[in-house]
């Protein structure tokens, strides 16, 4: 997804290793990033804005696990973008709709927020399942905001036009759906369109909704 990923240009230090697959990085590096202090915070690290060994360690272990490249511990602007989405949907608490900006006079309804990358289902008022982080489309593929309903379910889903599986797909708009994703809903630069979710969110968000049901979908996504 294009998480807060175009804050800034990538540093020497990412240019250098772009190129470079996530398995290939192996090695820290020893540079201090720019988002350096913040990520000590988010990472529970000693904040003192300097690189070590143990802060490169903690921070390459976030990047392998939120698909973020290259691996080598640099605290970029990529890596506190992923960081800082994170802290907003964990913000959001037991309350994501407190705004009411996702309608609360049509029963079962599920909300996608593309500024804070988040979803869940409410009935009314009442929070039925979530919030859960999403992915949802990178730049020139957004996922279209309004309202919408789910018109189409396939369990097991193949996508003949990117020939990927998209698992528990629920389709609201055209080709965009929501399903499951293999890898992590916060690695870049984002889906097609559709609202890529982890298999234990698609899969429940299968037991909550059929067709017919609202999809409403409001914001926009960080870096689009």
């Amino acid at each position: 997804m294009v998480v807060p990923l175009a804050m800034a240009a990538a540093s020497p230090a990412q240019a250098a290793t772009a190129a470079q697959p996530t398995s290939a990085a192996s090695s820290c590096t020893t540079s201090t990033g720019p988002y350096q202090k913040q990520a000590e915070k988010f990472l529970g690290r000693p904040v003192d804005g300097r690189q070590s060994r143990a802060d490169c360690l903690a921070i390459q272990k976030f990047q392998i696990n939120h698909g973020i490249s290259p691996t080598i511990g640099y605290a970029g602007p990529v890596t506190w973008g992923v960081m800082s989405l994170i802290n907003t949907q964990k913000a959001a608490g037991h309350d994501p709709n407190a705004a009411r900006k996702c309608p609360t006079n049509k029963g079962r309804i599920a909300c996608v927020d593309l500024t804070r990358q988040l979803s869940w289902v409410q009935d009314g008022s009442r929070l039925a399942y979530g919030p859960v982080p999403v992915r949802t489309g990178r730049d020139r593929y957004e996922t279209r905001t309004g309202l919408k309903k789910i018109y189409w379910r396939d369990i097991d889903h193949w996508s003949t036009l990117y020939d990927v599986a998209m698992p528990y797909s629920q389709f609201f708009d055209g080709g965009q759906a929501f399903h499951s994703i293999a890898g992590s809903v916060w690695s870049p630069p984002g889906s097609h369109g559709c609202v890529n979710m982890r298999s234990a969110d698609a899969k429940k968000y299968w037991s909550l909704l059929k067709n017919g049901d609202d999809v409403y979908v409001y914001g926009r996504k960080p870096g689009t």
